[in-house]
């Protein structure tokens, strides 16, 4: 079957048998299969040689597809973009009714009907009113959820299509670079590590260490070797077709596409099963948990209603509840104790989340993401391309124990002409071993400017040696014969050579050693880390030219180069060489042991040409990010390959390391038996009082293999460390390190080999300029700048915050103040003091519309000051925000709605004394008809005063701990929330609509309220905000006290 992972993921999910289909079919009709079968039967681009798939496509290595070619194909084959799934409308239109309360609605409604006909007797109007406002609220409710799904798929849509995707092609005789959607049969694909395939392709050329990750299909661990050649008769099995979806995780080569679309073997098997996959988001699940503790609290007391009626008033006051009132009575406590608003403002706070993100250019696969932002406790962070600008260039060379800048460098070779070679020797170095290259459509503008294709370090080195001479000069001289490419683990990259013009010795080697070179032998060039190249180097190339064996003090003059550039911030390279006689040779390139062979060649017997320092200089926002996230409570740390004084320079230059270099800490400093507390420091105590000779450390992947469990325990308490040299397993390690102490692991990277430890973490984030294995194994990626990360984590708080708001704001008078008149008229024999319609009218309107509101609300100035939530302590719905929705603010507003229109009735001639167990009995002297009257005046003014201090409330719940005067709802465009009045205005338009109405008074039992009793609870209402900033300000001032220790 295809698995979506969530409702925007563009990734499936296939498991191929050996030899047929049949683990993608279930579900499928036999029709289908047969069909499935007799397709994947039917290719054979496996089959024909090379050759005939380019005379069949019309199609050619050197030119690729013509413009006109294209155009043609397009419109025959479509866009290479696979068939959206079915849309199950009817589903879709019952979860738009019945998702969320809607089926408690329409049950409560149909509950009200039946108490009005046939049970009624008579039937009263007013239950009637209620069935019909019931129902009013389902459809209401499902077109609100219709709108919502359609503004939330436009979202993320607009998301999706953010991300980009392009591929590298020849057409027209040149590279260039297309959206992979816009890929038509014929192609000719350059792949390289780390891209994604778009299409079926069959390779034509292909390096003998490319391997490709077919597990996102076929569920195989171990990546598959390409080969040109076919190696099995099964299209699924064969090693020459690389298929779409799969990843190239090392090697390079060349593909020309077979198959796009619905076509490819993912497009025809998806097309027939593809099945969204839907779950529950963790902040959907807080919501669910409190909804089952609420409706639990609600069948309890229907429970008791009904027991209490049944046992007592029944048969002791048979004439005070009849059924169809209890039914009522019922159905209002149902009412009362369920939110309406809250899957309302739960979508609106992610929807408005997703809104954010994508102005930010940050996309998130789903909204899980979002919500573990805001528990994010640290950061481990790649460095370049991340914290740097990816934009790297060359500023020193160095040829023996002699360093020049490279215009120098350029002034000397031309000064010096055919007396010395070395500088040549290096340009050649430079400009072969490289995987760059130059876009052909750029030629004529500045160096500076012209394109390349390749990663930032080739560039940079390959912008270096055309500033030498033409590069293209010296490849028409050389022709490539094998590569190795970088990877992480080797951190050095390989390329074999053969002569094709006698004029490239003269810039390749000494006279004395071009004049032994042979036209058959090879030269094997290699460019790299140089702590790992430089003790295989046995000879160096002196400033003259000639080649001299390394001996100690020279090898120890070159170190003193490299540490000082390091200890600058700068990435060193090393370039070396070795010449490889014909006989030495056993294998061909094209072998699959020929990369063992040249493996083993270059370990030892190099000539060191040269180093380059280059510079990759830090984003200029980067230490205001780290700063920022540093005071949210985030200890952001750095994970590179560089270079340990490398790395420790440019972690002090981004503010990452705040500890001059001599006391920042190493190896040295971690005990191997002393026992640690295994918690973070940064959830005891402030990062800046930890001790400063305790703080900062660097730590080199070699050494994390030595450490111990005591070891972890002191690494990961410092604020501030940097992994140096780290290998992807190291970095899969530290990541679990750091979960194991209760951490939660955001990881950025961008390359082939940070796939596994973006998947583990918490959080994997990628840029959008990483490789297509990163951004798919990614949660969450920056299409622009890591400073991004900053928003995403404040917003991932505030939905948190925002949905607390809304409960704390709905429990007081939508569910606490509710419930006590019914509770009261059953078990005290008073008259319900609020009647059951107007508690469905606080619920479904006035509240509804206020708490969707505050979904708005903008980000306290404290949301990146306070710590990281912890998922596992700090929950959604927890006793300090049921204290006070339940203990203070609803208790408050109860008695004083009780006060009101308790005080009302007594003014008017019916005192309390009267009502207390009255059930139904009235004063002698007061008529049935004018106590009913008044009784409906005292509903009316219950329900207004409610209406009214829930304003105030409404602006007390905006924030938890600041001050109104702090986060002002009006005049600071960072805090103002325009949406409040709208809600206000709206609460106070349905008091006036269904209070005010003579129809609907007679009809629903509403009143007319004097008009005292609408300042008094505006009174009321202002009294509650102070109490409530007093609460604010000791809790702020004293935040280890008791209302500190119980504040939401």
């Amino acid at each position: 079957m295809v698995e979506f992972d969530d409702e925007n993921a563009k990734t499936a999910r296939i498991r191929f048998t050996e030899t047929d289909v049949e683990a993608v079919e279930n579900g499928t009709t036999p029709l289908q299969r047969s069909r499935s079968r007799s397709q994947l039967a039917g290719l054979d681009w496996h089959i024909i040689s090379p050759n005939e798939i380019l005379n069949r496509l019309s199609t050619s290595l050197n030119q690729g597809l013509s413009s006109e070619q294209v155009t043609r194909r397009l419109q025959q084959y479509g866009k290479n973009i696979p068939s959206a799934p079915p849309t199950h409308y009817f589903r879709q239109i019952f979860g738009y009714f019945f998702k969320g309360f809607g089926s408690v609605l329409i049950i409560g409604a149909i509950l009200v009907f039946v108490s009005w006909k046939p049970l009624g007797d008579p039937p009263a109007q007013a239950n009637l009113a209620l069935a019909i406002v019931l129902v009013a609220v389902f459809v209401i409710q499902a077109a609100f959820n219709a709108w919502q799904d359609f503004s939330s798929s436009r979202v993320m849509a607009s998301i999706t299509t953010m991300l980009p995707d392009n591929c590298l092609l020849r057409r027209d005789g040149g590279q260039v670079n297309v959206v992979a959607s816009e890929i038509v049969p014929g192609d000719v694909l350059f792949i390289k590590s780390g891209n994604k395939l778009p299409a079926d392709v069959r390779f034509v050329e292909i390096s003998s260490d490319a391997k490709f990750d077919r597990s996102i299909l076929t569920g195989e661990s171990l990546p598959l070797q390409g080969t040109v050649e076919n190696s099995d008769e099964n299209y699924l099995e064969t090693k020459c077709i690389g298929l779409q979806g799969t990843h190239c995780i090392s090697g390079s080569g060349i593909g020309v596409v077979v198959s796009t679309g619905d076509s490819t073997v993912f497009g025809k098997i998806a097309k027939m099963t593809n099945t969204p996959k839907t779950g529950l988001t963790p902040l959907e699940k807080e919501v669910l948990t409190f909804v089952i503790i609420i409706c639990s609290i609600m069948l309890s007391m229907i429970v008791v209603v009904i027991i209490v009626w049944a046992a007592y008033l029944r048969k002791k006051h048979p004439d005070w509840i009849n059924v169809p009132t209890l039914i009522v009575d019922c159905v209002s406590v149902a009412i009362a104790f369920i939110p309406e608003g809250l899957p309302i403002a739960l979508a609106a706070s992610l929807s408005i989340c997703a809104n954010i993100l994508r102005k930010n250019k940050i996309l998130c696969k789903s909204l899980k993401t979002v919500e573990t932002l805001g528990s994010v406790s640290v950061i481990c962070s790649d460095k370049t391309g991340t914290l740097t600008k990816n934009k790297m260039y060359v500023t020193e060379c160095s040829i023996g124990m002699h360093s020049m800048t490279p215009q120098s460098a350029r002034d000397k070779m031309i000064y010096v002409g055919k007396a010395s070679n070395s500088i040549a020797q290096l340009r050649l170095v430079a400009g072969l071993c490289n995987s760059g290259e130059f876009d052909g459509g750029a030629n004529g503008l500045p160096l500076s400017e012209r394109k390349i294709f390749g990663d930032a370090t080739d560039q940079a080195i390959l912008r270096f040696s055309e500033s030498l001479g033409s590069v293209a000069d010296i490849k028409a001289m050389w022709k490539e014969t094998f590569e190795l490419a970088f990877n992480s683990k080797n951190k050095y990259m390989i390329r074999t050579l053969e002569l094709v013009q006698k004029q490239g010795l003269d810039y390749a080697f000494s006279e004395t050693e071009a004049a032994i070179f042979r036209p058959e032998d090879t030269l094997l060039t290699i460019k790299g880390a140089p702590d790992v190249l430089i003790d295989r180097c046995t000879q160096y190339t002196t400033i003259e030219g000639d080649s001299k064996p390394l001996d100690d003090d020279t090898r120890r003059s070159i170190d003193q180069i490299k540490n000082e550039w390091s200890s600058q911030g700068r990435r060193v390279i090393l370039l070396a060489r070795k010449i490889l006689p014909k006989e030495q040779i056993k294998n061909m390139p094209s072998s699959a042991n020929f990369e063992d062979e040249i493996s083993r060649h270059a370990r030892t017997g190099l000539t060191l040409v040269g180093i380059v320092s280059i510079v990759d200089p830090p984003r200029d926002e980067i230490p205001t990010v780290v700063s920022t996230l540093r005071r949210a409570g985030i200890r952001i740390f750095m994970v590179t390959g560089d270079f340990a004084l490398t790395a420790a320079a440019i972690a002090r230059e981004c503010g990452i390391f705040t500890n001059p270099p001599h006391m920042v800490k190493n190896l040295s400093a971690l005990s191997r038996d002393d026992t640690y507390s295994t918690s973070s420091v940064s959830n005891e105590k402030d990062i800046a009082e930890h001790p400063p000779n305790l703080r900062s450390i660097v730590i080199s992947g070699p050494e994390l293999i030595t450490l111990n469990d005591n070891q972890w325990d002191q690494l990961c308490q410092y604020p501030e460390i940097v992994f140096a040299r780290t290998t992807p397993e190291q970095k899969l390690r530290i990541v679990r390190e750091f979960q194991r102490r209760d951490e939660i692991v955001a990881m950025t990277g961008d390359g082939v080999n940070d796939a596994p430890s973006l998947k583990a973490a918490d959080i994997g984030i990628a840029l959008g300029s990483g490789s297509d294995i990163a951004i798919e194994a990614a949660d969450m990626v920056l299409l622009e700048s890591f400073s991004a990360i900053v928003e995403a984590v404040q917003y991932g708080r505030v939905v948190f915050d925002n949905l607390k708001k809304t409960i704390a704001y709905l429990l007081p008078a939508g569910s606490f103040s509710e419930f006590w008149p019914v509770m009261t008229n059953v078990v005290f024999g008073l008259p319900q003091v609020l009647s059951s319609f107007l508690m469905i009218i606080i619920c479904c309107f006035t509240d509804c519309a206020a708490a969707t509101v505050l979904a708005y609300e903008n980000p306290e100035a404290d949301v990146l000051l306070r710590r990281p939530r912890n998922p596992k302590t700090d929950r959604l719905v927890d006793w300090q925000l049921m204290l006070h929705s339940y203990g203070f603010i609803g208790v408050v507003q109860t008695v004083t709605s009780f006060a009101m229109s308790f005080w009302y009735l007594q003014r008017s001639g019916i005192p309390f004394s009267s009502l207390w167990f009255g059930y139904g009995a009235s004063p002698e002297g007061i008529s049935e008809e004018y106590r009913n009257a008044r009784l409906n005046e005292a509903s009316s003014i219950y329900f207004v005063n409610l209406v009214v201090m829930q304003w105030f409330n409404l602006l007390a719940t905006r924030t938890r701990r600041l001050s109104i005067f702090q986060h002002p709802p009006v005049w600071n465009p960072e805090t103002r929330n325009w949406y409040l009045w709208p809600a206000i205005a709206f609460a106070l338009v349905m008091a006036f609509f269904w209070n005010y109405i003579p129809q609907l008074q007679t009809s629903l039992g509403t009143s007319r309220v004097p008009v005292e009793h609408w300042f008094l609870p505006a009174a009321f209402g202002l009294g509650l905000l102070l109490l409530d900033e007093g609460r604010k300000y000791c809790v702020r001032r004293w935040p280890r006290s008791l209302l500190g220790k119980t504040a939401w």
